[in-house]
């Protein structure tokens, strides 16, 4: 035998009135739902993931929310974590100063300081190798970023999105 007992008070999900958010289409319950939160999470600060599998849509969504947001009207960056090779991917987020390794031959921005005023997407963000992640907590929480090689930390204005195929909880807890 089976027994069903629904616990707690029903919840009502609201919905978007619109069948799409940015380029993103999608006229269903769990679409006008998602678009709705999406919404929501635009008008913030706040650093957002977005999950699910390949070719779902997680950049569309990302440009779509950057476009939502008082960002608008800052630059919006990819950075492609799954395809930078690891030595090369600090450089790429933070910068680096003429003379910090063999081939930097001159000062580089990076990308945090080329999305300044605007929204970086970290695409594949669980590709990121575990050496640098204490470095972008540390930009994520500081709001600040040092170029390899620099001395000085200088204040970064960037709203992050993080997109990623993988299950992270799973592999948290896999060490």
């Amino acid at each position: 035998s089976l027994r069903v007992r629904v616990l707690g008070a029903p919840r009502e999900i609201p919905l978007s009135p619109a069948a799409r958010f940015g380029d993103a289409l999608g006229g269903s319950i769990v679409m006008r739902a998602l678009f709705h939160t999406l919404t929501q999470a635009a008008a913030t600060s706040n650093t957002i993931l977005l999950t699910g599998e390949s070719g779902t849509g997680k950049e569309l969504l990302a440009r779509a929310i950057h476009d939502a947001s008082p960002r608008k009207d800052g630059p919006f960056v990819v950075f492609d974590a799954g395809a930078v090779a690891e030595s090369l991917i600090e450089s790429e987020l933070f910068g680096h100063v003429e003379g910090a390794f063999t081939g930097a031959t001159s000062d580089r921005l990076g990308l945090f300081r080329e999305a300044e005023g605007g929204t970086l997407l970290l695409d594949e963000i669980g590709e990121l190798p575990l050496s640098l992640q204490p470095k972008l907590l540390r930009a994520l929480e500081s709001k600040k970023v040092r170029a390899v090689g620099a001395s000085d930390w200088i204040p970064s204005d960037v709203r992050v999105v993080a997109s990623t195929h993988r299950n992270l909880r799973a592999g948290v807890a896999a060490g």
